[in-house]
């Protein structure tokens, strides 16, 4: 026998998971406008296309919309709860006043939505008090790269990104395209060393990381997304062919601004351009505890000007671990191993991490990482070999 579930709780319960809000819209059979909304969006399948949406049975408006041949799911921005509440409104009106064209298929897609799906009935089944709605998918678009609205505890709001968490930006869409081309390379160069291999993007004065193949033995502190300041000596790699102004900039960042530092960290930025890469040394991890530390701090500040102070000082201190020279009799403990990769000149600059390495390496241990390394990032951008697209999409 299934105990009975108290409804308020029910919602309660649920309503501590966040939701997209999304205006369902159609052309009914009569020819009038119809428009609904929804939070309970998802998709279903991507072979063949389909989503769907769960509308509820007494619902007047998805009695009406259900007569319309298609239909389309507008994503609704973080700016437009005002819009989503007049589509949240029973009776006439809702598109009093609202922008639209029609789609392919003769649906209303609203001006400044996320995006849009049109979509004709799949199916349509009764589960309880709502309907299960299945679309299949005709048409979709991104029409604007921006944070969508979302619906919590009974309200409306938006996701509001950490200072680590890369916002929509066009160059970084289209670095994550390029690291997307070589996931594979990426994943079996992880695999195959059993450490953790990322590609990074410098997006203004950061870096975000674009791609994360995680076969090493430690977790990676910082998830896919995350955005780190770019400040001395760290982001070498992304500035080896970089002018004047841009290194400029980048001196500018650290805590310091005397000449001593200022030429330690030119000295290392072109060795790092000599060498084609860049080493973190472990040697000693109260250095890479206190950084992390300061960077975990300054995420949950919102980026304050204190914490940031803090971030700058912590990361500035990493110089004296930073690219040492490799003797053949020594043996090194490594936090991270950088390579610049090849992208195209539209494109901002990018790089290839490798992390969770073993310890006590040798230096020609080292070399080799690096050597695979470089080989991967020298993919970047070119076509893949006849059948290593198939291969991945199997893998997936």
């Amino acid at each position: 026998m299934s105990k009975t579930i108290d409804g308020a709780l029910f919602r309660e319960t649920l309503g501590h998971y966040p939701t997209g809000v999304a205006v369902v819209t159609a052309v009914a059979d009569d020819g009038n406008l119809v428009g609904m909304v929804v939070g309970t969006f998802s998709s279903v399948s991507l072979d063949p296309p389909l989503i769907a949406f769960f509308p509820a049975t007494n619902s007047n408006s998805f009695a009406y919309l259900r007569t319309a041949a298609a239909f389309c799911v507008n994503v609704l921005a973080s700016d437009q709860e005002s819009l989503c509440r007049q589509f949240a409104t029973g009776g006439a009106g809702k598109f009093d006043g609202v922008c639209w064209r029609p789609g392919p298929l003769g649906s209303p897609i609203l001006e400044d939505a996320v995006s849009w799906i049109e979509c004709t009935f799949e199916d349509i089944r009764e589960t309880g008090d709502h309907y299960i709605v299945v679309g299949h998918v005709h048409e979709l678009a991104v029409a604007r790269s921006t944070l969508p609205l979302l619906f919590f505890q009974g309200g409306y709001g938006r996701f509001s990104p950490g200072s680590f968490i890369a916002t929509p930006d066009p160059d970084l869409i289209q670095a994550a395209q390029l690291a997307e081309a070589i996931r594979y390379r990426v994943e079996d160069l992880s695999s195959e060393l059993g450490v953790n291999c990322g590609i990074l993007v410098k997006i203004r004065g950061d870096a975000v990381q674009v791609l994360a193949a995680n076969g090493g033995s430690v977790a990676e502190p910082f998830p896919l997304g995350h955005r780190q300041p770019i400040i001395p000596p760290l982001g070498a790699a992304f500035l080896v062919h970089s002018t004047p102004s841009e290194i400029e900039a980048w001196l500018q960042r650290a805590p310091e601004d005397g000449h001593s530092r200022r030429d330690l960290y030119r000295a290392q930025l072109n060795k790092v351009r000599e060498c084609g890469y860049s080493l973190l040394l472990a040697a000693e991890p109260g250095l890479l505890q206190r950084q992390q530390a300061a960077l975990s701090a300054f995420e949950l500040s919102d980026r304050l000007p204190r914490h940031e102070r803090a971030v700058r000082q912590a990361t500035s201190e990493l110089a004296a671990v930073f690219c040492p020279d490799l003797l053949p009799s020594e043996r090194y403990d490594l936090a991270s191993i950088v390579v610049p990769m090849s992208s195209r000149a539209d494109l901002p600059p990018m790089a290839i991490r490798m992390t969770s390495l073993p310890t006590s390496v040798t230096t020609q241990q080292i070399e080799f990482w690096i050597r695979r390394l470089q080989e991967v990032a020298a993919t970047a951008g070119r076509p893949s070999p006849k059948g290593d697209g198939d291969r991945y999409a199997k893998n997936r």
